[in-house]
């Protein structure tokens, strides 16, 4: 099965999608997630060094679910 890998370009194009669609400005979504604004701005500007922890909680606030799928190998030292 193919999975794309998402770059922090698609992520802050989702994030910008996801709360224009919400009709929300970037203020309001700042504040509901508990992040700054300036980390909002740079999160949907898809900048690399976003800390994941505060992406994490704008992801949430928006309904945005995010999925890790380790590779089989990975998997497989977890039984053992």
């Amino acid at each position: 099965m193919f999975r794309r890998t998402l770059t922090p370009e698609d992520i802050g194009r989702i994030v910008r999608n996801t709360r224009k669609a919400a009709g929300l400005r970037q203020d309001e979504l700042a504040g509901a997630a508990g992040v700054g604004l300036r980390f909002l701005v740079d999160l949907e500007r898809g900048k690399p060094t976003a800390q994941i922890g505060k992406a994490l909680q704008v992801l949430q606030v928006l309904g945005c679910s995010f999925e890790i799928t380790p590779p089989p190998e990975a998997e497989d030292t977890k039984s053992k």
